[in-house]
């Protein structure tokens, strides 16, 4: 039998699409042990997004968890039914409308794309490619085989 999962087809990058797999990547990124290359692929898709006009900035949000001061904004962006934080820039505290405290009732519908297909989209959406690590490989130790000494013998 032929694995299902390799037949998948294509995804296109329709509004819908690019939305589920962002709000799939950021999912995934927050538990990630190296989230720096998924928030990356995030935040370089919604610019994109906004240059085309495929999602649009709709305010200023407090953060929950500032980092170094006691508030901080995000900028809200709406794609399609989603909607994202990104970090603000000068502009977007000039641009646009303060919104207060973010709304914790308001959820992301639920999204039905694996984080691996979000990837894919996403990756040949941007034009963003994941590095591999070649440090991974320099760890593997070559085998060695034990050498066994009879009883009373010692090793050299």
């Amino acid at each position: 039998m032929k694995n299902e999962r390799n037949n998948i087809p294509q995804l296109r990058p329709t509004i819908e699409n690019l939305s589920q797999a962002i709000f799939t990547v950021n999912r995934h990124a927050k538990t990630a042990p190296n989230p720096k290359f998924l928030y990356q692929l995030k935040h370089d898709a919604i610019k994109k997004m906004l240059r085309e006009g495929k999602a649009k900035k709709a305010g200023l949000h407090f953060s929950n968890n500032p980092r170094n001061s006691q508030q901080q904004s995000d900028v809200l962006v709406v794609c399609g039914d989603y909607t994202f934080h990104i970090p603000p820039t000068k502009q977007d505290f000039e641009l646009l409308p303060h919104l207060g405290k973010l709304d914790q009732t308001v959820r992301n519908p639920k999204a039905s794309i694996s984080l691996t297909n979000a990837k894919k989209l996403l990756s040949s959406y941007t034009g963003l490619k994941e590095a591999q690590e070649a440090s991974s490989t320099a760890r593997t130790r070559k085998y060695v085989k034990p050498v066994f000494k009879k009883l009373g013998e010692r090793y050299p």
